[in-house]
This record gives structure tokens, sequence and C-alpha cells, in this order.
């Protein structure tokens, strides 16, 4: 019997009119969306639905809608009778993983991510930072590129998303600097359009405000294995589950070896919940020989039901 891991996008896979068939055709998905829009106080439909680019982009509006929308797809296959065992999601798609799991509520995550979406979209001023997406190079080449570009500012690994594709974040310098180091290195960079230099240690600040608004939250226990983006490893029911969402505003997401490690327990089935199929493309590369599959629409939702009937 397969064993099936869920998995939760994050921020840059939005979309206009994301989960807008599902709102419409499945009465279950109305309700909750209607509910995370009342729980949010924002007008989520006139922003995922009916807005612009522009406006769904910012980071305030796009880590709830993404997480929102990704709930109502979750919901859709849940309704089918499919659940899993192993979730994790990419940066802020581990707040969907924490709510499908229980480790928060519904209501209380939702709040949480309207204040980091608020903390982080005004941590760091415009220009500071940027991030870069470096491929072809392996993770001790990753090393010598970030230690040599360090001379000229902050400069991280965000993401480990999949073999020979990383993300960099930090000061613009650095940032500019590590993409004439990568093609020295016989990489790519490219400098990535986003509004900061997440998970970046010019996050720390931001990560300390963000705790203190979230130390009265309430977390619960569960019986599913729910992977920290910062361990790559599942919670358990003791760790300090505040403290480990603090350090991931300012850390690296071990998207890689989070898969790696599902592999290891079994997981042969993924199945990405949510805008895009980004997380797809990178549990390809880690293992083609896997099931995978996304839910975001209803002809996605259609096409995997079928799919994992069949096998």
């Amino acid at each position: 019997m397969s064993k099936i891991a869920f998995l939760f996008p994050g921020q840059g896979a939005q979309y206009i009119k994301m989960g807008k068939d599902l709102y419409e055709n499945i009465p279950e998905c109305r309700e909750l969306f209607n509910k995370g829009e009342k729980i949010l106080d924002m007008p989520m439909k006139e922003i995922i639905f009916d807005g612009s680019d522009e406006i769904l982009t910012q980071t305030k509006n796009n880590q709830p809608a993404i997480v929102l929308t990704s709930l109502m797809a979750q919901k859709a296959l849940s309704l089918k009778g499919i659940e899993a065992d192993y979730v994790a999601g990419l940066s802020l798609g581990e707040y969907s993983a924490l709510i499908y799991s229980g480790i928060l509520s519904f209501e209380d995550g939702l709040k949480t991510i309207k204040k980091r979406a608020r903390i982080m979209d005004s941590a760091v001023k415009k220009g500071v930072g940027g991030m870069a997406a470096v491929l072809k190079l392996d993770r001790e080449h990753i090393k010598i590129l970030v230690d040599r570009a360090s001379e000229f500012g902050k400069i991280e690994v965000a993401n480990y998303n999949c073999p020979g594709q990383v993300v960099i974040s930090g000061e613009i310098n650095a940032i500019n600097e590590a993409c004439g180091i990568a093609k020295s290195l016989r990489g790519i960079c490219k400098v990535l359009n986003v509004s900061g230099p997440f998970h970046s240690s010019l996050y720390e600040e931001a990560s300390f405000k963000f705790f203190d608004e979230i130390k009265d939250i309430k977390i619960n226990e569960t019986d599913k294995k729910v992977y920290s983006n910062v361990y790559a490893k599942p919670y358990k029911n003791d760790d300090d589950i505040k403290e480990i969402l603090r350090k991931q505003i300012m850390s690296s997401v071990l998207f890689e070896d989070t898969i790696k490690e599902m592999i290891k327990e079994g997981v042969d089935t993924f199945i990405e919940i949510g805008p895009g199929k980004v997380l797809s493309g990178f549990v390809k590369k880690i293992d083609k020989t896997l099931n995978i599959y996304n839910v975001e629409d209803m002809k996605s939702l259609e096409e995997t039901i079928n799919s994992i009937k069949e096998n």
C-alpha cells in the first residue's frame, strides 16, 4: 500500500484566480474559504479572484492567499477520502502543513500567517537585499560560492530545493557578486524578482517580533509526521515549535533533505496541494521513480484521484 505525503507550496506560487473553480464547484471548499476570509478580515475573494498581480504579489496579501487556497485544495482532496500521514511545506507552505495536521487550528494558523506576512513585508527596506537561484552547482561548490560572496556583504543559502538548484539570499551587493562567482564555477545564477532577502539573517529582528506575536497561540499534538524546514525532521510533540518557527523565518529551507527523509520512511507518493507545480518538479529531480501528483483545480483533482485509484 502506498505511503502518501502532502506538500504545500510557498510564496511565489500565487496566480490570479487560483482555486476559483474549487470555490465555485465544491460547497465545502466555498464554506472553508468564506470562513477563512472572515478570520483574516481581508477581502480575499477580491484579492485572489478579481485582483491584480501587483496586489496579489505583495507579501502581506500572498502569504494568506496561498495558505487559504492550499487548504481549500486539501479540503477537496480529503472529501475524496485521501489523507496523508506525512506532510511538509516549502517555507510559507509549512504553515499549511501545520494547519492540516492540527498542530495549529485553522483560526490560529490563519491569524499567525497574517501576522507573519505583515512583519515580513516591512522588515527589510526595499533595495537592501535580494535573492537569486543558482543552478548546476553541488553543495560543495555552493559553499565556495557563499564564502567568496560573503566578502561583499551578508549572504546565505535560503533554499536547498533539489540537486543542482539552490536559492541564495542576502544583501544586494553580495547577491550580484555571487552571480559572477557562480559563472566562474560553471554554474548559472539568476536574480529573482522578490520583495526581500527571505530566509537570511537580515530577518533576525523580524523573527523575534514574530515570536512575540505568536507566544500565546495554542500548539496541539498530532499523530502525523510534519517535517520542519529548519531541521528536515518531523516535529516531536515536546519540541518548542514556536521557537522553531521563529528560526524558520531566517534559516535555510531544507526541502531536498526533507523529501529524502520521507523517501527513507517509505513514502512513494507525493501530492502537491495548492497553486502551481514547482514542488512536483523538485521531487522529480530528487527521484524520478516516485508517484507525483498535484491538486490545484477541478481538473487536477480529478486526474489525481483517478491516478491514485489505478495505483
